[in-house]
């Protein structure tokens, strides 16, 4: 879903809320596990909708060469960790084991993608890194230019010690690339073991798998197209605007009763 679109019907949908006394009405964009019995029919629930928009003009080997990745792209497998720089995601957790994986076969690569949120962590982040063979770190990016960088990957990981719901994830299942989580209640919600992704629990765990995945291309495939249509199912950008346009329907017609 365009997200100025989206932006638009919250902000519509958050306006009438804001000006239209409705007790009966409660909107929630997510899990509704916590809904209490006395307010059975009350809620509306719709799960957050994923749309992906990689930028038809990126350049995927300038990308590898400003990583300083010089290796022809068709030898190499890109894991994409997208994170913010901050320790509840945990950058750093894979770091070792993967490069000690890359000085085996050197053509797997781990590319850290996200903003620098926490000054101090990020400089542990940088000077770990610095140090890491096969490991590169990169700047944010505007969204379409990520969305070009997750399709062009081998597989996305998430390392997270603590997550809501990964939009990351989503995304990336949404673009047809395979996804490799860390076994946490937030991504195991999304990601089943080997049918919509992979769950490790452990560094050594994570190589292993990333390891069976690059050379099992029924597994790449047979993942991909699961979780492609776990997003279509239950993440439908479609699905999130006709919600919200039904509620705002549902808003206009009550306040002319």
């Amino acid at each position: 879903m365009p997200l100025t679109l989206k932006a638009h019907l919250r902000l519509q949908t958050s306006s009438w809320l804001r000006t239209v006394r409705l007790p009966w009405l409660f909107i929630s964009i997510g899990e509704a596990g916590f809904c209490k019995p006395h307010a059975k029919g009350k809620i509306y629930v719709q799960s957050q909708g994923i749309a992906t928009t990689p930028n038809a003009a990126f350049n995927w080997n300038t990308f590898l060469q400003r990583s300083e990745i010089n290796q022809s792209a068709d030898n190499l497998h890109i894991f994409l960790l997208i994170c913010g720089l901050r320790q509840v995601k945990d950058p750093l957790y894979l770091v070792d084991a993967f490069s000690e994986w890359h000085q085996e076969e050197p053509s797997v690569y781990l590319v850290i993608a996200g903003p620098e949120v926490d000054p101090v962590f990020t400089r542990e982040v940088k000077a770990k890194v610095r140090r890491a063979a096969g490991v590169r770190l990169i700047g944010e990016m505007p969204q379409e230019d990520l969305h070009a960088v997750v399709k062009n990957c081998f597989a996305v990981v998430n390392s997270s010690v603590s997550e809501g719901m990964s939009a990351a994830i989503l995304e990336a299942m949404d673009l047809e690339v395979p996804v490799l989580a860390r076994n946490i209640p937030g991504n195991a919600a999304v990601v089943k073991h080997e049918v919509t992704g992979l769950l490790f629990s452990n560094p050594q765990e994570f190589v292993h798998l990333a390891k069976r995945l690059v050379s099992d291309p029924a597994l790449e495939k047979e993942i991909v197209g699961n979780g492609r249509e776990y997003v279509r199912m239950y993440h439908s950008w479609q699905v999130e605007r006709d919600t919200y346009q039904q509620l705002i329907s549902k808003l206009e017609g009550s306040t002319e009763d």
